[in-house]
């Protein structure tokens, strides 16, 4: 049998930390809203798990700053994750609030008119924009953790058209991430400690790829010298 090369050796522990640190610091980071899943009854605490959400949003910003980095080399997981999580707090805040009072509004709009005679109609509308909230916080967050330093109306505006534009990448992150949350309800220490880095990792390549229409933008102006 061929032995296995210390390069290939070192790549495999290498993405083994990395997937393993990744779910340590997400963790860390997103503690308010995880122990909230965890604790609680999700239909009696919504509010609160609404106002932990925004907290989650630097975190995962953070570790798609880690995936990016160690695609181009750097082995240095943590610093990597706390420096896209500081570059990236406060817009990354701002996104994650919008999209959980986005969200909730459209589910009490839901709530308020199931039993009317035009539910029929109503509800599967703001179904659909519920989706959309959810997909456009995510490619956003993949935006920002791209482009720090662009103007979040951009970062949305982005996000938004080309995440309903390319929906069947939006599609397949929904349904990787909802595998995720299926399991956590499940067995939630395998989810958080094994799965929950894969299932961000392929979020994030399927919305940066969703972004590289503008990402190939920035590119090409940055290697012209022109600032977008």
């Amino acid at each position: 049998m061929k032995r296995i090369s210390h390069d290939a050796w070192a790549s495999i522990l290498g993405v083994v930390y990395l997937g393993l640190m990744v779910n340590f610091l997400v963790l860390v980071t997103a503690s308010p809203l995880v122990v909230l899943l965890i604790t609680t009854d999700p239909a009696l605490s919504w509010p609160l798990l609404a106002l932990a959400a925004p907290l989650a949003a630097p975190a995962l910003t953070g570790a798609f700053t880690a995936f990016r980095e160690f695609g181009r080399g750097e082995p240095q997981v943590v610093r990597t994750f706390f420096r896209g999580w500081k570059a990236t707090a406060r817009k990354g805040l701002l996104i994650g609030a919008a999209a959980s009072l986005t969200v909730v509004v459209l589910l009490v709009d839901v709530r308020a008119v199931a039993a009317s005679p035009a539910s029929v109609v109503i509800v599967p509308v703001l179904a659909l924009l519920t989706v959309v909230a959810v997909a456009t916080a995510l490619v956003a967050l993949v935006a920002l953790a791209e482009a720090p330093q662009a103007r979040l109306r951009d970062i949305l505006k982005a996000a938004l058209y080309l995440s309903v534009r390319r929906w069947y990448l939006t599609v397949l992150s929904f349904v990787v991430l909802g595998v995720q949350f299926a399991l956590f309800t499940t067995m939630p220490a395998i989810a958080i400690g094994l799965a929950c880095a894969p299932a961000l990792y392929v979020a994030w390549a399927n919305s940066r790829y969703t972004l590289r229409p503008v990402l190939d933008l920035d590119e090409a102006l940055e290697r012209e010298g022109v600032r977008a």
